[in-house]
C-alpha cells in the first residue's frame, strides 16, 4: 500500500504483511527509545492474534482490516490525564472516518470505540508501557457484509466506500499527536478542549445504557455525560453513578 502521507507523518513506520498482534509486537519494540521514538507506527492489514477489551481475541479475514499501533511518549505529567488517552484516539479516529464519510453519523462510543451510524467500525486499545502508552486500533476496511463478526458491526466497503487508507492512517495520526500535545501541555482535558471535543461527538451520552461493572455487577440507566476525569456519568435510579470501567451497551441509541 502506498502510504505516502503517512511516512510524513509518523515519526517512524514499519508495515508488516501479517503478525499476531501489532501491540505485542510494539511493546517488544518501546524499550529501544531511540530507534522506536514518540509516534512509531507498527501497521498490518492481517493481525492473527488480535487483543481487545476484558482480554477478548478477535481475528479478521486477511487484508480486510488495518491493524494499527502507535507509540505515545509524550505523555500528560499528571497520571489521570493520561485516562484520557483511550477517548483522544477514538476522537481522533473519528474524525479520520468521518472525513472519508462526510453524509455518515460518525460517532464515538465511550470509553473506546469508532461507530458509523451506530455501528462498530473501529476499536481501541491502550497499553501502558515502561515510559510509554501503546494506542492500538482496528479499522474495518474492505471486509464485506458478509465477513462482519456481529450485526452490531459494519466497515467501509460494506458501506459501499473504498478507503484511502492513507489518507485515513495521516490523518489519524495527526489528530492523536495533535490531541495528546494539546492534553500535555495544558495539563487536563478540559483546559486542552479535549473534554468538550469528545462530549460532543459522544454517541454515549443520551443514550440509555446497561454498564457490566466489575465483579459481573449490572448498572442500566441513561448516560448524561463524560465528566473532567473521564468517566461516564449515568443516571441509574434517580442517582448519578460516575463508571471508570465497564462494558457498554447501548439498549437505545442517543
Amino acid at each position: 500500500m502506498d502510504l505516502a502521507a503517512t511516512r510524513g507523518v509518523a515519526s517512524r513506520l514499519e508495515v508488516l504483511p501479517a503478525i499476531g498482534s501489532t501491540n505485542a509486537a510494539l511493546s517488544e519494540r518501546a524499550a529501544d527509545a531511540v530507534a522506536w521514538p514518540h509516534l512509531s507506527v507498527l501497521l498490518t492489514d492481517t493481525q492473527t492474534a488480535g487483543r481487545g477489551r476484558l482480554d477478548r481475541s478477535w481475528t479478521a479475514p486477511p487484508g480486510s482490516s488495518l491493524a494499527v499501533s502507535v507509540l505515545l511518549r509524550r505523555l500528560p505529567a499528571d497520571p489521570d490525564a493520561r485516562g484520557w488517552i483511550s477517548l483522544a484516539a477514538g476522537l481522533a479516529m473519528a474524525e479520520a472516518v468521518a472525513e472519508q464519510l462526510p453524509d455518515r453519523r460518525v460517532a464515538v462510543k465511550w470509553p473506546n470505540d469508532v461507530l458509523v451510524e451506530g455501528r462498530k467500525i473501529c476499536g481501541i486499545l491502550a497499553q501502558a508501557v515502561p515510559d510509554a502508552v501503546i494506542v492500538g486500533t482496528g479499522v474495518n476496511t474492505s471486509m464485506t457484509a458478509a465477513q462482519l463478526p456481529v450485526p452490531t458491526a459494519t466497515s467501509f466497503a460494506a458501506l459501499g466506500v473504498v478507503v484511502d487508507e492513507d489518507r485515513l492512517l495521516s490523518v489519524y495520526l495527526r489528530e492523536l499527536d495533535g490531541r495528546i500535545s494539546d492534553l500535555v501541555h495544558a495539563g487536563d482535558a478540559v483546559a486542552s478542549g479535549l473534554h468538550a471535543a469528545v462530549s460532543a461527538r459522544c454517541a454515549t451520552i443520551g443514550a440509555d445504557v446497561r454498564v457490566t461493572l466489575p465483579g459481573e455487577r449490572m448498572l442500566v440507566g441513561t448516560a448524561v455525560a463524560v465528566d473532567p476525569a473521564g468517566r461516564l456519568v449515568v443516571l441509574s435510579a434517580g442517582q448519578h453513578v460516575a463508571v471508570s470501567a465497564g462494558d457498554v451497551v447501548h439498549v437505545r441509541p442517543a
